[in-house]
């Protein structure tokens, strides 16, 4: 068949033609291999405006289930920086990770929560008591106390304080009410007024006290010389007319009692043979805690200080952990010396795969001008060939260079860079295939208008690096803004990119996106091609 015939030749040309190899195999190659050893590890990843804390949670939890907390402490404190809608949480899984992410500056900062965390931090406690822990210190809250460690870097400082700040808020938020509660729950109940009552076991009654009691004194004298009851025990006692005679005697011996209450030197050596431990007496102490215990609540109404949650002792809305907020870490930075299944290989390699492809308008302008100038294109427009003929013939030998570019890119992108391939590798093939249509349908119009060498690296140069940085070929279209993301589709580049990400980058791709953009690219080859036919001139 014609066509065939034309379209061995041509291919023979194009794989002889030395620079045709090195711009659309080897250049891009290079590229990416420059790039992929310069950028950082965060090039490709979504831009995140949320401050990322990592952690390392080695916390075994409490040995026994306590009625609060239900999970490990460390748990707690996750929950309530995960609930924070502006941090991002990166689980770590060891600390070996973390401290090796510190050394390479990776991160500025890693919390870290030692296996004892949850034992420390249950012992916390405002009383004096064996084994209590104190986790409070002039800065805040005393990680080391706690069995936590942040690990910094010193050449992020400025990172590493604000990561610290964040988790010291958090730490209080957490400790405070824990303490406090345990602290509340403690006032007024038997064991802490018996306490009392033992500090007090060897103290005296002060004299201003022996006075305030007067009062009391004589209520008590009053109520008793009333009482019927204790009438009689006096005439059993002393006989009718002795206790008439007492009976008479007891509003001035009030009298004296009173007088002598208020003298201070008659109160100084009362008090002195009185223990104020005496006074506390059990059936006193346990009327005396409750009462206290409400008391201090009435006039703090705000509070709850027996909760043991802060969100529960200044009495507002419960603040949930957000799942949504923590990932495990991934590590996005590869490894060797190539940086082999880095993150950023799944971007940099289809983006010069897209580009590089359309590149192929300069080895086919090239090829035109070359049978322009030896006549060949006069002598196919001489033989008994239509236009659509030559042009398809033309065309396939293109399309064959083009396929075989994007899979040696894609396979030199697995083998040499380490990149995956996606959940649905299939799907690349009709990918690529689309793609190289369109390259082609694009590098045959530019063939068909350029009429020299010169015009063609012009005009291909230009246009290739034109719609390479329009479309996002240059730059992840993730960090493009979004008037100029939308602006991008007019590029057939922008579809295949977006047909890329998902299936490269995205779990679960939508497959939907892929096969519209496969349409649309099919389209723009379609389109091109149509405008070469019009436009080709075979003289």
């Amino acid at each position: 068949m014609p066509i065939l015939t034309i379209a061995a030749k041509d291919l023979r040309l194009l794989l002889r033609d030395a620079r045709s190899a090195v711009i659309l195999f080897v250049t891009p190659l290079v590229l990416i291999l420059v790039l992929g050893l310069a950028l950082g590890e965060g090039f490709g990843e979504k831009p995140d405006e949320r401050l990322r804390v990592s952690i390392v949670n080695l916390d075994r939890g409490l040995p026994e289930q306590a009625p609060f907390p239900e999970k490990p402490w460390s748990e707690v404190v996750i929950d309530d920086l995960s609930a924070t809608q502006d941090i991002r949480l990166e689980i770590i899984s060891d600390r070996a990770s973390a401290e090796k992410l510190i050394a390479k500056n990776r991160r500025a900062a890693v919390l870290v929560f030692e296996e004892d965390f949850s034992a420390r931090m249950h012992r916390c406690s405002f009383l004096n008591q064996g084994g209590a822990v104190n986790p409070f210190g002039r800065d805040g809250v005393r990680m080391d106390k706690l069995g936590a460690a942040l690990l910094r870097d010193p050449t992020q400082p400025v990172s590493a304080s604000v990561i610290e700040q964040v988790t010291q808020v958090t730490l209080l938020r957490v400790v405070i009410p824990w303490m406090i509660g345990k602290a509340f729950q403690r006032v007024g109940d038997e064991k802490f007024m018996e306490l009392v009552a033992e500090r007090l076991s060897t103290s005296t009654v002060p004299p201003k006290v022996i006075e305030e009691l007067d009062p009391v004194v004589l209520d008590v004298l009053d109520a008793l010389v009333a009482d019927e009851k204790f009438q009689k025990l006096m005439t059993d006692k002393f006989g009718r007319l002795p206790a008439q005679v007492i009976k008479g005697q007891m509003p001035g011996f009030r009298a004296v009692v009173d007088v002598a209450l208020k003298d201070p030197e008659i109160a100084r050596r009362v008090g002195k043979k009185v223990l104020f431990g005496k006074v506390l007496t059990p059936a006193v102490r346990k009327e005396i805690g409750p009462t206290v215990k409400t008391g201090v609540g009435d006039l703090f109404s705000d509070y709850n200080f027996e909760a043991s949650r802060w969100t529960d002792l200044v009495k507002s809305e419960a603040r949930e952990g957000n799942t949504a907020n923590r990932d495990e870490y991934r590590d996005a930075a590869g490894s060797g010396p190539l940086s082999r299944g880095a993150l950023r290989y799944q971007f940099l390699v289809p983006s010069y795969t897209v580009m590089f492809a359309f590149f192929l308008v300069l080895s086919v302008g090239w090829l035109f001008v070359a049978e322009r100038k030896h006549g060949t294109l006069m002598r196919l427009r001489a033989a008994p060939l239509t236009r659509g003929e030559i042009l398809l013939g033309k065309l396939l030998p293109c399309l064959v260079v083009s396929l075989l570019q994007g899979a040696f890119l894609l396979i030199a992108g697995r083998v040499i860079f380490g990149m995956t391939w996606g959940h649905r590798p299939e799907l690349l093939l009709p990918l690529v295939a689309s793609t190289s249509f369109a390259a082609v349908g694009l590098a045959v119009l530019v063939a068909s208008v350029a009429r020299t060498e010169t015009q063609v690296a012009v005009y291909g140069t230009l246009l290739v690096l034109v719609l390479g940085g329009v479309s996002g070929s240059l730059m992840p279209r993730d960090l493009m803004p979004e008037q100029m993301k939308t602006a991008s589709l007019v590029t057939p580049h922008a579809w295949a990119l977006d047909a890329y990400n998902q299936l490269l980058t995205v779990p679960e791709p939508n497959i939907t996106v892929v096969l519209t953009a496969c349409g649309v690219l099919c389209a723009f080859g379609a389109a091109f091609t149509a405008l070469a036919w019009w436009r080709m001139d075979l003289e």
